[in-house]
């Protein structure tokens, strides 16, 4: 398990950091850090977890995340894909808010930057022709070298500074309560609720896993996760079912029952809830 509070991925004599990653699985492991974070998905599907917001992930999405959110990308099949079966690929790019000096960032001519990174508390994830656009500036940045490097990072968060095409992802309000033990804590309930979301699960079992007794476990979750453990549970549920509908084109009743509800009616409730949408309504939206 890696520690949840790393060292700076970005060397001393750099102002920023930009990777192109292929590896079996994106990071697993719930960490935050103190650097900025723009992450494309080039190759890959799975569930992603933002502060309090989980959602499914697939190639195109771009998300920014701001200073200290805790974050993970949990690939679909993990267990094959570490036995290198399937890959995942992607863009990532470290930066601190004061690459460029604390000074300019108090100017007026940053004021769109200065609400940006304050958006990006809560995680960003842009939509639409921005996601186009930024995809080919992010690529682009990626072999730039130099002051070339710094001024394409500047012309990607100017670009996003003043698109409208995002949507904020953890709660408002969220704050991140974690401490490095909790990381581990955390990410044990995570890996375990992602193994058996499709069947049922009491909350004892989660418990001892985390050697809690049953009440405290469900205070302590509401605490990190700022939702219940059975709301936690049925985002991951809706969220499988969303692939399920569009990617492998199931019909309503063959979601439900695969991503482990046990009525069709809570099926269409939650589904609403969650997503703002019925499951048609949501299908129809993705394959018209």
């Amino acid at each position: 398990m890696k520690n949840a509070l790393q060292k700076s991925p970005i060397p001393e004599s750099r102002a920023f950091l930009a990777k192109h990653l292929r590896e079996p699985v994106f990071d697993p492991h719930w960490h935050f850090h103190p650097e900025y974070q723009l992450f494309m998905v080039l190759k890959g599907s799975g569930t992603r977890f933002i502060g309090d917001s989980v959602k499914p992930f697939k190639t195109g999405d771009i998300t920014f995340t701001g200073a200290n959110l805790p974050h993970l990308w949990r690939s679909d099949h993990e267990q094959q894909q570490e036995m290198n079966i399937a890959w995942s690929e992607g863009v990532v790019i470290y930066f601190h808010d004061d690459f460029l000096g604390n000074h300019l960032l108090q100017t007026d001519e940053t004021i769109l930057l200065r609400q940006l990174f304050h958006k990006s508390l809560r995680g960003m994830e842009f939509t639409g022709e921005t996601a186009h656009t930024l995809q080919k500036l992010l690529l682009q940045l990626v072999p730039m070298e130099g002051f070339e490097g710094i001024l394409q990072l500047l012309k990607v968060l100017n670009f996003i500074s003043h698109t409208k095409e995002y949507e904020l992802l953890a709660s408002p309000g969220y704050t991140n309560t974690l401490r490095e033990a909790d990381t581990e804590r955390m990410y044990t309930v995570y890996a375990y609720v992602m193994k058996n979301f499709k069947q049922k699960m009491a909350l004892i079992e989660l418990a001892n896993i985390t050697n809690m007794t049953p009440t405290s476990f469900s205070r302590y979750f509401k605490v990190h996760a700022n939702k219940s453990f059975s709301n936690f549970v049925s985002e991951i549920r809706i969220g499988h079912a969303c692939k399920l509908l569009i990617e492998e084109k199931m019909n309503v009743s063959q979601c439900c029952y695969k991503s482990g509800f046990q009525t069709l009616s809570n099926f269409n409730k939650q589904f609403k809830t969650i997503t703002k949408s019925t499951p048609l309504e949501y299908k129809a939206r993705y394959n018209p």
